[in-house]
Formats: structure tokens, C-alpha cells, sequence
């Protein structure tokens, strides 16, 4: 048994024996982890193979595999912050002394050690901005993935009611605008409407093959 791509974000099972709702079987992913799976439904059959859509029993969906990548992407932010912090504190070596602007004396003792400091608090400095600004580019990152995490699709078997609620709401709207023209926004409104229930119809229609 193994995991087939079967439309996007969705995967089933293929195998060759025969399965009924329920059934738990044991899947191999293609890094040879071996999941346990409880069988759904038969969605298609081609050449003695059967296609089985399958929720996971360790938890791992797509919701779940979201939330992880938001998190590690926050855990990699608030250490990135956290070293940047750490740097910009040693940036301030002698910040008392320097805060005199005292010139470097040329030839006095001093002179090594204080063109060293200098080049120290530059370095420590930019070392701070460069973790600091690499936090920064994790934020798009936890925007990106906390919303997957929330986001629904045809991999959940909830998202038979949710594409149903979605329908109706669509089919609602595309009535409303072509029999009320002065309420569409632009000129493609109502053929993007119709879109969007032909679209909804097609996901209603999948989520009850896989789910229903």
C-alpha cells in the first residue's frame, strides 16, 4: 500500500487488495515511515488497483502539517531575535568611552586598542541588523502557514459541509447580481459569480465522492 496524489492537496491510498469503510491498514510514505490509515471511501479502480480515500490515526493532516511550519518558523524568528538582542548588547563594549568621541590618538599606546574596540562593536553591530532583519523575513513565513493551518480543503472530511455551506452561499449571490444588475461591482461580475459556483459545484461533487 502506498499514498497516490489524487488532486491537489489530497492524496489516497493504492492498493490492490479490497478494503471497506473502516478498515485500519498500514501505509509506507515514501520516506519508509509506516502510518496507520482508516479507510473511507473507494473513489476509483484502474487495472485491479482500488484508490481509497483515508484520514491518518497519528493526527497528521494537512491542518497539522501547517501548524508545525508556522511554529518552527516562530521558534526560528524568536531565536533569530534573540541572538540579534545578544549581539547589539556586546555591540556596546566601552559604549561610556566611545560616547566621548575621544579621536584615536596616532602612536600613543591606546591607539591598537582602541581601533580594535571600534572594529568589534562594527562587527557585533552588524551582526545584531543582519539576525535582526533575518527575523523580520520569518514573518511572512507565519502569516503564510498560520493561515493553511485554519484553512479547510477536500484532504478533511469536514469540508463536505463546508464546500455544501460555500454552494449556497455562492448560488445566493449569482441569483442576487443577475437580478439585480445596478448591485454588481464591475462588468465581469456575474460571469465570475458563475465561476465560482461551477468551481464550488466541481468541490461539492469530490468532497461527497471522498467523504460522503
Amino acid at each position: 500500500m502506498k499514498f497516490k496524489k489524487y488532486a491537489p492537496n489530497v492524496f489516497v491510498i493504492e492498493t490492490e487488495t479490497e478494503c471497506k469503510k473502516g478498515d485500519v491498514v498500514e501505509v509506507t510514505t515514501k520516506y519508509g515511515k509506516v502510518v496507520l490509515c482508516e479507510i473511507w471511501n473507494l473513489v476509483k479502480e484502474i487495472d485491479e488497483r482500488n484508490y481509497y480515500s483515508y484520514t491518518r490515526l497519528d493526527g497528521q493532516n494537512s491542518q497539522t502539517f501547517a501548524k508545525k511550519r508556522a511554529e518552527r518558523a516562530e521558534r526560528a524568528q524568536s531565536n533569530a531575535e534573540r541572538k540579534s538582542d545578544e549581539w547589539y548588547e556586546k555591540s556596546q563594549e566601552g559604549k561610556d568611552f566611545l560616547a566621548l568621541a575621544e579621536p584615536i590618538k596616532i602612536g600613543h599606546h591606546s591607539e591598537r586598542r582602541h581601533r580594535a574596540l571600534i572594529e568589534r562593536n562594527w562587527n557585533r553591530m552588524g551582526n545584531s541588523v543582519r539576525l535582526r532583519d533575518k527575523a523580520e523575513s520569518y514573518n511572512s513565513k507565519i502569516a503564510y502557514w498560520g493561515k493553511k493551518a485554519n484553512e479547510i480543503n477536500l484532504s478533511m472530511p469536514e469540508c463536505v459541509e463546508f464546500y455544501e455551506y460555500e454552494l449556497e452561499k455562492a448560488k445566493d449571490y449569482h441569483k442576487l447580481i443577475k437580478e439585480n444588475p445596478e448591485l454588481r461591482e464591475h462588468s465581469m461580475s456575474l460571469q465570475y459569480a458563475n465561476k465560482k459556483v461551477k468551481d464550488l459545484t466541481k468541490k461539492v461533487e469530490l468532497a461527497q465522492k471522498l467523504w460522503g
